[in-house]
């Protein structure tokens, strides 16, 4: 990808498109992103319950994973931007979270005991999000703006290709290679062991091929391109600069005042019923952002606001229009998701298999099929993956993602009604048509609304409307599937596809223009 023209040569020029294999090259590398997060998704909740946890336990257990993500991704953005170094802006960070990210993979199956599974899944999140979110923005770096759509697609693909092969590994492994899919009671089978020592490995190598393949546009080439010379605003004295951080920091405080007496109000509240635990999680977060805004606020009003940190507040709470509208399809979207990863195993083993019994054949050949299943909504996401920005063009950006996410609804739905586990695999297709587009079309349409000295920065903020409705997926699912749904986890994927549909008609009401 030749990129290494000066200033001088691209000064005020449209970024010049790209070829098929410049924009191959640096997608590449999400596809060991994803053998990463399959594995994760289709095979942790295993080893949870094989270690001893409790169905309705599994949802806390999690939570660290979306935790992880709304930490680490905005950090990554906000530093990612302000990084130039020899192997470029973004590229730093997807050497080092590979790194990182391979040696969890190798570690997390090997796992003695349950707290020490759980930890390794907040390391090994924490590295693959290191890895991940300087993709986002390398799309817009490097792209102009009619190609996103194809380079987001790209990603998709990506995705899906990873996706279907290390979600099938413990399957492929027990059903080709003859690897034993058994184990003595809390040891995990040597089929998933091998899954994730494969994972790693090419995750590592992946990752790689896009850091040698690929070229970045220097800060200043990036300054020179017509689309990322922003209009400067007015010049303001000091004082007036002053006064302006001064006000803003008062309604920080007042602000964040109340979103923390209502964390707290909660939490107390909570303390007195007999509910689950993981409610906490919801209500003590709340006021951990309550006291963010209160601290960003008091820097501001006494004139200390030339930091990193209030900069980051201050641009989360002044997100452009189209993102935050997006955030709200986001948040059903991925609750619908979240609902999926954490309890389809559980579900489809004691709902259509008829067994919760984790030592048995008949749990762990349902646990499997499951994996091969998360295979194929894979694999279908990468096959429609350039099929939704031909939909897109026909129709709008915003009526394809309602098509594909009421099709990824309706199949989760569908579920409930299965008796036979081969028919899961029509399930799959919708979930996978949904899935292609939840990973393309509201990056393509949020990239044209960002300002490009920031766009790593609210790449990572725009995560925070994908962990948040995992967080509180992890607070509240189990606590419904225990006191409303009977212990049934069948319940949280019918939760999860009427989610789905409801985001999808959300999705109508995004302002999608650059």
């Amino acid at each position: 990808m030749a990129v290494s023209a000066s200033s001088s040569q691209v000064s005020h020029r449209q970024k010049p498109r790209l070829s098929f294999l410049d924009i191959w090259n640096m997608s590449f590398g999400f596809l060991g992103i994803q053998f990463g997060f399959a594995l994760q998704n289709a095979n942790v909740s295993r080893i949870f319950e094989t270690l001893g946890a409790n169905v309705d336990d599994i949802p806390i257990l999690w939570v660290a994973a979306p935790l992880t993500g709304l930490i680490i991704q905005p950090i990554v953005g906000y530093f990612s931007d302000r990084t130039w170094t020899r192997l470029g802006r973004r590229r730093p960070y997807f050497l080092a979270g590979a790194i990182l990210a391979s040696l969890a993979l190798f570690v997390m199956p090997n796992s003695p005991t349950l707290w020490f599974a759980a930890g390794m899944l907040w390391i090994m999140d924490a590295s693959i999000n290191i890895t991940m979110e300087p993709f986002r923005a390398f799309v817009g770096d490097n792209l102009p703006s009619d190609q996103r759509t194809t380079g987001f697609a790209m990603q998709s693909f990506f995705i899906g290709t990873g996706a279907i092969v290390a979600s099938s590994l413990p399957y492929i492994m027990t059903n080709w290679f003859d690897v034993p899919n058994q184990a003595g009671e809390g040891i995990i089978p040597d089929s998933v062991k091998w899954s994730f020592y494969l994972g790693g490995a090419v995750f590592l190598a992946a990752v790689l091929w896009t850091v040698v393949k690929s070229r970045e546009y220097s800060p200043q080439e990036l300054n020179a391109f017509e689309e990322n010379n922003e209009v400067p605003p007015a010049a303001a004295s000091p004082g007036a600069s002053t006064t302006i951080y001064q006000a803003t920091g008062k309604k920080q405080i007042r602000k964040g005042s109340i979103i923390t007496v209502l964390g707290l109000a909660l939490t107390v509240w909570l303390s007195t019923q007999d509910l689950n635990k993981e409610l906490y999680v919801f209500s003590l977060g709340t006021a951990i952002v309550g006291l963010l805004f209160i601290a960003s606020g008091y820097l501001q009003k006494t004139s200390r606001f030339e930091n990193g940190f209030v900069t980051i507040m201050n641009d989360f709470e002044n997100m452009p229009i189209t993102m935050k509208q997006l955030a709200v399809v986001q948040f059903f979207s991925w609750f619908a998701l979240f609902a999926m990863w954490i309890y389809m195993t559980p579900a489809v083993t004691s709902w259509v298999y008829g067994t919760t019994d984790t030592t048995s054949k008949l749990y762990n050949d349902g646990a499997d099929w499951v994996g091969l299943c998360m295979g194929i909504y894979n694999g279908v996401a990468a096959l429609v993956a350039f099929g939704i920005p031909v939909l897109a063009r026909q129709t709008s950006r915003r009526v394809a993602h309602l098509v594909c996410l009421v099709a990824g609804g309706v199949s989760l739905l569908s579920i409930y009604f299965l008796t036979d586990p081969t028919y899961l695999m029509v399930s799959m297709v919708g979930i996978g048509i949904a899935w292609a587009s939840i990973l393309s079309v509201p990056y393509a349409m949020l990239a044209g609304s960002l300002p490009a000295s920031k766009m790593g920065y609210y790449m990572g903020v725009f995560n925070f409307f994908i962990v948040i409705p995992q967080i509180v997926a992890a607070a509240l699912l189990g606590f419904l599937v225990k006191v409303l749904f009977g212990g049934e986890p069948i319940y949280a994927l019918v939760l999860g596809g009427v989610s789905m549909i409801l985001a999808g008609l959300l999705s109508l009401r995004v302002n999608d223009r650059d």
